[in-house]
Parts: structure tokens; C-alpha cells; sequence
């Protein structure tokens, strides 16, 4: 059967949820259960604080991205052999596609994994008025699936009167409260939160916020409501949902380097281990530190983080740079994604406002905005055939990013889910995917077989110059000329 879970939620972002998912991660880690741990929505950086908890990674689970059996098949393969899911919720427990439907709600993964959802609601400023927010939620759709809720913010007194009204006048459980807790909040960036290796003394401050909750959330019932909960309709096992287009590529397997250090740091595990199910290895490496590509690999993963931040150090690795220009040039399959594609320009605007040399695969510069551009989920259509398939293949994705760049690209055309905006991006060719948006494998199983197949001939070409030509020390796959 699957693993039991609970997901926590919250009418706004702002409210708590991280904080009191990794407190309530911590307690149970603490308590000896094996936990799993995931994240609604493309989210990146809150996955990695419930890593440093669980000490394993954390995945996401998006239904823009996936559709309603691999929602389920993720969940339950990232879970299986775990005691508990704990799922942290994204924006407000409703709020989905374009800020005007559920669907790809926080709300939408609960009905589609049959989670108890758990509201998270401040009680900061508030009294009575707490019980008309709760109420609120519970009747805006017939199906809330809300079970129950804990109070944030407030004290031991209010929260003892508030307990006794909302358990007499709405049909809902009281799991608790939380405290003011200002010593342990977690600060922002223009990204989200700082990255957890930034907080100082992290793990003994998650452990004095678990010690807290223990004393403060019926933990208990929870873990009650997570295996009892509509147990009739539980779904089964990872098994069930295999999505049978999942095909190991014949032969040996086929090396990819993979960008991973502070600057990089922005990777979807699960688009990295369906690569692997599809014949990969993949070789982490570091931009920032490392001085060249690991050797015999036949593929880059550029993913996107803080290039920005590292902008002197990466361009001050010049043999780093140097690799990776001769590899893409050379006709090395590469994947370059918002931070990685910044990597690939001629200069990179650091936070100093200092214009780096980068590696130069792009001849324009990246620059400092003040203000997201072009947020949000898309669906990505091929203008031509390319590295990650035929004219006309769709993936699914997001963009999210405060830099922008001379020269987008436009070998994809990006559509919003809602509304009329669209508009052509990515540097796409026989080689290279790069470009701004984010892309979940997933949401079209042919992108990363597209990938490693050209990994793949790359390889053979490599091996055997019969199948291409040899030019000024570079080897060139006859339909894979940049």
C-alpha cells in the first residue's frame, strides 16, 4: 500500500509553511520514522531545507507539470519503504493556474494523491476572525480535503480560546499552535529563501524548533489522520503508475556531466534519475571549482542557481570556461537551463554590478532586472527540429528569474497555461538546449531520450571518425553541427 502522508498548507505564502514543515520534519525524524518529504510546485530552494532534515533529498510534485497517474507515480516511488510523507503546499492552498484556477493548486495535488491537507493559518493580528478564515476554506470546495488546522503565531492563551470555539462551530481537528519564534526565521532573496548552508547553525535550530512543536502539535493525531485518512481510496504502490514509456537506451551506459555546486544547484532529482532509468551516468562537476569536464563524457547538464552571486569565481576559473566553450562547440550535447544558459554568455552581470567574462558560447550579455521576467508555468513547442526533439514537440516548464539576457533565442515558442501571453525563447539546435526555462522531464518522456540519444551519437562519433568529420581539432556528427 502507499505510504502514509499529510500535506500542510496555508491561505498565503508567508504564513509558516516552510518553517513548520521542517520542524514537523525534524520531530518525526527524531522520533526514528522514516520520512519522505516533497514540495508542490517547481520550487527548487524549500526542498532543500527538507533535505538538511530527512538527510535525503527532497522531491516535487507538480500536476501542471504531470498528469494525474505520474503524480501518483512519483509520489509513491519517492516514498516507498518511508513511514510518512510530509507534502509542503505552494502560494495559497487554492491558488493555481494563473492565479484563477485550482488546477496545479496545492488543493489539486491533495484531491490527486488523496492527502489530509492541514491549514496552516496565522492567528498574527487576528481573533475570531481566524474562525471565518477556516470556515472559508473548509466550504469553497465541497471536497476541502482540510482536516484539520494549527494556529501560527500566537500565544498559549488566545490559541486555548480559539481551540474551543473552532471545535465547537466547524467540523475540523485543532493539531496545535506554533509560537513567535522570531530566532528561527528564515530570510529571503530575490529566489526565495537563502540556500540552508547560509543559515548558521541550521540543524541544532531545527532540532530546538522539533523539541518546540512536540510540546505544542498533537504530532500524534497527525500521524493518525496521514494512515487513516479515506484509507478506501488509497491508491497502491509505484508499480501501479509506471509509465511504460520508460525504455533503457541499449548498450553501455552513456556519461553526462552534470553541473552541482552553489552556483548550480537548481536540478529537478527526479528529471536526474529518470535520465539514469534511461541508461545515463551521470558525473557530477563544478564550474566553480573544478578546472575542467570530467573525462570521457558525452553529455552537459547546466542547470539553473546563483550564477550571479559567483559570477567573479566562475569567470575567474577560465579553464572551466575554456572546457565547456570547446565541448558545446565541438558539438557535445548540452543542456543549459536559466542559470546555466547566463553561463553560456559572452558576459554575466554579477550582484556587484560587474560585468564578467563568461564561457563565451553566446555572443551577448546577461544583465540585472528589477523585476521577475516572464514568471510562471509555460508549455514549450519546438519552431524546428533539435537537441530535445522533432518540430513540434511540447514540454512542459517555468521561468523564473530577475536577469534576462541580449539574446533569448526562439527555437521554442513558450505559451502561458492562462491567458494570451506567449513568445518565442531558447537557443535551440541539433546540440543545445538554452534558454531560460526550467523543463520537468516528466510532462514529455521523448525530451530526455531526445537527449541522451544525441548523447549517444556523439559517443559513436567520438569513437569512430567515420561518422563524421574531424576539423580543426573538433568532431562533428554529420546532423549535429552547431
Amino acid at each position: 500500500m502507499r505510504t502514509p502522508g499529510i500535506l500542510l498548507t496555508a491561505p498565503a505564502s508567508g504564513s509558516g509553511k516552510t518553517l513548520i514543515t521542517c520542524g514537523i520534519l525534524q520531530a518525526f525524524v527524531n522520533r526514528g520514522l522514516k520520512t519522505a518529504s516533497f514540495k508542490c510546485g517547481p520550487d527548487y530552494i524549500d526542498p532543500m531545507f527538507h533535505g538538511k532534515v530527512i538527510g535525503t533529498k527532497s522531491r516535487n510534485l507538480d500536476t501542471f507539470f504531470t498528469d494525474g497517474d505520474t503524480t501518483r507515480y512519483l509520489y509513491a516511488k519517492n516514498a516507498d519503504g518511508c513511514d510518512v510523507a510530509v507534502v509542503e503546499g505552494v502560494m495559497g492552498y487554492y491558488d493555481g493556474l494563473g492565479g484563477i484556477r485550482t488546477e496545479g493548486s496545492t488543493y489539486d495535488v491533495a484531491r490527486t494523491l488523496n492527502l489530509p491537507a492541514v491549514l496552516i493559518i496565522s492567528g498574527r493580528g487576528a481573533s475570531l476572525s481566524v474562525l471565518a478564515m477556516i470556515k472559508g476554506f473548509l466550504e469553497y470546495r465541497q471536497d476541502s480535503r482540510i482536516c484539520g488546522v494549527i494556529l501560527n503565531q500566537i500565544s498559549p492563551v488566545i490559541y486555548g480560546q480559539l481551540k474551543n470555539l473552532i471545535l465547537q462551530e466547524l467540523d475540523v481537528q485543532v493539531f496545535g499552535y506554533v509560537p513567535k519564534m522570531t530566532e528561527l526565521s528564515l530570510d529571503s532573496r530575490h529566489l526565495g529563501l537563502v540556500m540552508p548552508g547560509e543559515i548558521e547553525k541550521l540543524k541544532e535550530k531545527l532540532n530546538c524548533l522539533a523539541e518546540a512543536l512536540e510540546k505544542t502539535l498533537d504530532l500524534d493525531s497527525m500521524l493518525h489522520f496521514s494512515r487513516e485518512y479515506d484509507a478506501e481510496k488509497s491508491f497502491t504502490g509505484a508499480s501501479a503508475f509506471y509509465p511504460p514509456e520508460i525504455r533503457k537506451i541499449n548498450g553501455r551506459k552513456v556519461r553526462v556531466a552534470v553541473a552541482e555546486d552553489d552556483a548550480f544547484c537548481f536540478t529537478y532529482l527526479d528529471n536526474l534519475e529518470l535520465l539514469e532509468k534511461l541508461g545515463a551516468e551521470l558525473v557530477p562537476f563544478s564550474p566553480l571549482r573544478d578546472a575542467e569536464l570530467p573525462k570521457e563524457v558525452s553529455g552537459i547538464i547546466l542547470s539553473g542557481g546563483y550564477p550571479e552571486l559567483h559570477a567573479q569565481a566562475l569567470s575567474r576559473n577560465v579553464s572551466m570556461r575554456t572546457a565547456v566553450r570547446k565541448a558545446v562547440e565541438g558539438g557535445m550535447p548540452c543542456i543549459a537551463e536559466c542559470g546555466g544558459f547566463l553561463y553560456l554568455h559572452r558576459e554575466l552581470e554579477g550582484t556587484d554590478r560587474i560585468f564578467y567574462p563568461m564561457a563565451g558560447i553566446l555572443d551577448a550579455k546577461a544583465y540585472r532586472t528589477e523585476k521577475l521576467s516572464r514568471f510562471g508555468y509555460i508549455t514549450l513547442e519546438a519552431k524546428k527540429d533539435q537537441l530535445l526533439g522533432p518540430l513540434g514537440i511540447k514540454v512542459r516548464g517555468h521561468e523564473f528569474h530577475y536577469w534576462d539576457s541580449e539574446s533569448c533565442g526562439a527555437g521554442f515558442h513558450a505559451k502561458k497555461p492562462v491567458g494570451k501571453r506567449e513568445w518565442d525563447c531558447v537557443h535551440g539546435t541539433q546540440t543545445l538546449y538554452a534558454g531560460f526555462p526550467h523543463l520537468f522531464y516528466y510532462s514529455n518522456l521523448q525530451v530526455p531520450c531526445h537527449f541522451l540519444n544525441a548523447c549517444r551519437q556523439y559517443e559513436q562519433c567520438c569513437a569512430s571518425q567515420s561518422s563524421g568529420v574531424r576539423e580543426q581539432g573538433k568532431i562533428f556528427c554529420s546532423t549535429d553541427i552547431v
